[in-house]
């Protein structure tokens, strides 16, 4: 049954987490460079669809981890606080920070001028630090995952 978890587990990983970190990375800089929205109107719907699927990322996870005892292990505790705090930063910053770059999108075209032109380019360089913290810290649960310090197995 581990193998199943542990298969299901890096399937959904791969295939969920990955399109939010490269959907949520790329949009900050065409959120403020696209000639017209549907591009970065795309991106937020990849990165909040796949968002609901990469919920199972974390649930498969802890189901492995029980498989093979090793829910109390350090480098799992830690990847799951950090898994936690990306997800958090996912749902509390990215999303409804791209959400309001979008409406800002909108709000450009009514003619709010160069002020709202300058907080856009703020608010894009904000979100896209923040898609940078969310991607490291997907960076080192992956890592963890696999070197699994203190592990028998580990590397």
């Amino acid at each position: 049954m581990a193998k199943l978890f542990l298969s299901l587990h890096v399937l959904a990983a791969i295939l969920a987490i990955g399109p939010i970190t490269v959907a949520a990375s790329m949009f900050p800089r065409l959120a403020r460079t696209a000639p017209t929205p549907e591009t970065p109107t795309l991106l937020h719907k990849i990165c909040r669809s796949y968002a609901y699927v990469g919920a199972a990322v974390p649930v498969l996870g802890i189901a492995t981890g029980a498989a093979l005892g090793v829910l109390s292990d350090a480098w799992l505790m830690v990847s799951i606080v950090l898994t936690g705090m990306a997800a958090g930063l996912l749902v509390a910053v990215i999303l409804p920070g791209q959400g309001e770059l979008l409406e800002g999108a909108e709000g450009a075209k009514g003619g709010k001028g160069a002020v709202a032109g300058e907080e856009r380019r703020a608010a894009a360089k904000k979100l896209a630090m923040t898609t940078g913290v969310f991607n490291l810290l997907w960076a080192v649960v992956v890592v963890l995952m696999i070197v699994r310090p203190g592990s028998t197995t580990g590397a």
